[in-house]
């Protein structure tokens, strides 16, 4: 007789998932004389089978998935007797279809299980998923069936679906194993056995089909799954256990798939509840169609009843203007309250909207526990694409984690969507037009796989759903497309991009990283694409915000927008908020006289979110302007906009770097008589938006002058003539002419002055301010070839990105003790 040894049930690893995989560790191995790809016979209530696979888990636990524990009927946590087991190869088996009737071929269905199941062990009672090919526009769906060798058509009137079936008959023993001589029969008369679904179904889900909520689900397990399986804890203890949970959250996190995986695991009468069902125009109706699904829900305890988007049915009394919402309510108060069955029966409310519901549902003793189901992080974004393409074949360079990488704000249904889209992109990109009637070879099926081309495809059309209403698309603008302004890239890095990609050496050294920015500068230097640049380089999402759509003529409207936009934002961290123009939305309190003081409100609203009792977790707030002295002091101090960096206008070498960027497309279309330095000297004064204008007129000239001399042409000699075109030294020199410099040397000593008071300490500022005091006044004194010098040598010194502060003492004080009283002596306010 076969040793038989007890091991505790653990959940499967998510790729393990449907697989019939049984995971032990090296000592249960060596217990039971088993290698990896025996048969274990499994028993808990009932007995089950599975292929033997090495574990990394304690030796007394044993990795089974959802459809496993069913079939043995145990749950995480328990306890099941395990022995080897030599099935012998099945003579004939017959499955029938779970809850109800579902006619399909029988040579398809055979052919499907001796390709999926060959060589694997199936059992009586053995529950397996098969994929139906549903026709949506007939009455009766169930049309076809397809396995790996199907070969049908794509027609957009099919969708495939999972439907659950039953082993009903398997001989010559309980245990065996499926071999090409097994017969298989199939039934489409739906199974009614003791293990067929109570109430309505909760779908083909398990625990291994959740991904990136392992907090939350250990949290639900704790609150329904434990108090109806082992009710008698805490009728020991004397407490009751919960009667509700309220799950909530932004759409597609997983809060109906938390309920359905919970039912199908506690094997409870499951029920369902949506508004327009209940809703009814004759007066009680609605109320006794509650009352009925409670009394159901009762007598078949244990129960879960699932009320998705409770807000529909259960809204605000005081803001409801309909009787019926408001007999519902207080209908489904007095059925939660007047549960009679302790333990036997729990609500799961679902909704995304929870201050709409009645606030009288959200005390203890209806809902007594109320769980946040969030957008999943990086790692839980890496569960749910293992589980979405768990069936998907793919390509060797389909990395998972870059996409996972790349998905912030991208929530479960969003991912689900991504890996759809990928494989519709790989059909579309296999079988070209996709017509119905072309006949697939079965070769080229087999080797149709998706690509990372697929993926890439398909996360240009899916939008993340938490970001949706704030989402700026990030055009693809890396740090080689900003020219120049190196310092200030090395800044953003440092407080952007170092603390997403290295978290761990911020940890260790308990240390944080700055919560927000404050760019400033004359306009047209780049702040914005140093923005944009920063978060494509950051890989977070990137909420642009333009100061005047926040404000609003209702009051309180303007600060909900504030509200909003942090909420995002933290919902899909990692993320950047980009305010432009943000002395607009925060100006100086106390400012503006006689006004409605909104401005004042949005600025202590802003002031709360940036450093409030909410903290604000890996999101970084940049904002960008010309007038930095507008903006409200309180705002700039440390622990909110706290690293201040001035964006100077482009000298020599940035000028440079710009105009290589801006030609970079047209390299090949510029003349040989064409100098970038001496563009580069011409240039003085241009700021970044200057010189983009300068090489898009320079283009514009060129086009001009090729359409005038191939005007009347055929189209043959212009496709020939395009050929030769080119930009050459006079285009540049032509659009010099038309587009001015933003600044001149005046503007740039004026953008360079505003900046003093953000960039230096007070002595520092002091220097500083007697150098401009001094070049104004060998500006306004005696013109001579020194003074020429001095005034050369000091705009130089005061220009420079990096101050050279013991020159600039040295130049003052030459310059005072040299001063006569005959100089026109320029004070400065």
């Amino acid at each position: 007789m076969a040793q038989s040894i007890q091991l505790i049930v653990q959940e499967a690893d998510r790729t393990d998932a449907g697989k019939g995989i049984a995971r032990i560790g090296t000592e249960a191995m060596a217990r039971l004389s088993v290698e990896p790809g025996d048969i274990l016979k499994i028993t808990g209530k009932k007995p089950a089978a599975a292929v033997v696979a090495l574990s990394n888990q304690g030796s007394n636990n044993i990795s089974i998935d959802g459809y496993i524990r069913r079939d043995a009927g145990v749950g995480i946590g328990d306890t099941v007797s395990v022995e080897k087991t030599a099935p012998a190869t099945a003579n004939r088996l017959t499955i029938q279809p779970v809850g109800e009737s579902i006619k399909l071929d029988g040579k398809q269905v055979s052919d499907f299980i001796h390709q999926r199941y060959a060589g694997a062990p199936l059992y009586n009672g053995k529950t397996i998923a098969l994929p139906v090919q549903v026709q949506q526009q007939k009455q009766d769906p169930f049309e076809s069936f397809f396995g790996n060798s199907w070969a049908g058509s794509f027609s957009s009137s099919f969708n495939t679906q999972y439907y659950e079936f039953i082993v009903t008959d398997i001989a010559p023993d309980d245990i065996a194993i499926v071999g090409s001589d097994t017969k298989v029969n199939y039934k489409d008369s739906a199974y009614k056995g003791e293990d067929g679904p109570k109430g309505k179904s909760a779908g083909n889900i398990h625990y291994e089909d959740i991904g990136g909520l392992g907090r939350e689900l250990n949290q639900v397990r704790e609150m329904i799954e434990y108090p109806l399986r082992h009710p008698e804890v805490f009728e020991k203890l004397g407490i009751e256990p919960p009667k509700g949970v309220l799950l909530y959250g932004p759409p597609g996190t997983g809060k109906t798939l938390i309920a359905r995986a919970v039912a199908n695991e506690v094997n409870a009468y499951f029920d369902t509840i949506s508004g327009p069902e209940i809703i009814s125009k004759y007066y009680g109706d609605s109320e006794e169609k509650l009352r009925e699904i409670f009394e159901k829900a009762e007598e078949n305890a244990p129960a879960i009843i699932f009320i998705d988007e409770i807000d529909s049915i259960a809204p605000k009394r005081e803001e409801s203007k309909g009787e019926v919402e408001r007999r519902v309510v207080a209908q489904l108060l007095a059925l939660m309250d007047g549960l009679k069955s302790r333990g036997g029966v729990i609500v799961i409310g679902a909704t995304n909207l929870p201050d709409s519901i009645d606030p009288a549902l959200r005390r203890g003793g209806r809902f007594d526990r109320e769980l946040e189901i969030g957008v999943p992080d990086k790692e839980g974004r890496m569960e749910i694409l293992q589980i979405h393409t768990r069936n998907v074949p793919m390509a060797d360079d389909v990395d998972l984690n870059k996409i996972a990488n790349v998905t912030h704000g991208f929530v479960g249904a969003d991912l689900a969507l991504v890996v759809k889209e990928a494989a519709m992109h790989a059909l579309r990109r296999e079988f070209p037009g996709m017509n119905p009637d072309d006949e697939i070879s079965k070769e080229k099926l087999e080797n149709l796989k998706v690509i990372v081309e697929d993926f890439d495809a398909a996360l240009k059309m899916v939008q993340p759903s938490a970001m949706r209403e704030v989402l700026v698309e990030v055009p693809d603008i890396g740090w080689e497309n900003v020219g120049g302004l190196d310092s200030v890239k090395e800044e953003l890095q440092q407080g952007v991009e170092w603390p997403l990609k290295y978290a761990s050496v911020y940890q260790k050294f308990d240390t944080k990283s700055p919560k927000g920015f404050l760019m400033f500068g004359p306009p047209g230097t780049g702040k914005t694409l140093l923005a944009k640049a920063v978060a494509n380089e950051s890989e977070s999402n990137f909420i642009s915000v333009k100061g005047p759509e926040l404000m609003s003529k209702w009051v309180g409207e303007s600060e909900k927008g504030v509200r909003e936009i942090f909420r995002k934002a933290r919902l899909a961290s990692p993320s950047i908020i980009f305010f432009d123009e943000i002395d607009s939305i925060v100006p100086k309190r106390g400012s503006f006289e006689g006004s409605s003081h909104v401005t004042e409100s949005v600025v202590s609203q802003f002031l709360t979110e940036l450093d409030g009792l909410e903290e604000l977790k890996n999101v970084v707030i940049i904002g960008a302007t010309n007038r930095p002295d507008m903006i409200d002091p309180a705002l700039l101090r440390p622990g909110r906009l706290e690293k201040h960096i001035y964006v100077p206008p482009p000298d020599a070498a940035g000028r440079k770097q710009i105009l290589e960027v801006y030609l970079k497309g047209v390299k090949d279309l510029l003349a040989g008589d064409l100098d970038i330095d001496k563009l580069v000297s011409k240039t003085d004064g241009f700021v970044g938006a200057d010189l983009e204008a300068v090489v898009r007129e320079a283009k514009m000239v060129s086009i001009r002058e090729f359409v005038q001399k191939m005007a009347g042409q055929s189209e043959e000699d212009i496709e020939l003539a395009v050929g030769n075109v080119r930009i050459n030294r006079k285009h540049f020199d032509e659009a010099l002419k038309r587009v001015r410099p933003s600044l001149d040397k005046e503007g740039l000593l004026r953008s360079e002055r505003d900046s003093w008071p953000f960039r230096f300490n007070e002595e520092e500022r002091l220097t500083l301010e007697k150098s401009y005091e001094a070049l104004l006044s060998l500006k306004y004194g005696k013109e001579s070839d020194e003074s020429k010098n001095k005034i050369k040598m000091l705009e130089t010194l005061i220009l420079a990105p990096k101050k050279d502060f013991t020159a600039l003492r040295d130049a003052v004080k030459d310059h005072h003790d040299k001063k006569t009283t005959d100089d026109f002596d320029y004070n400065v306010a």
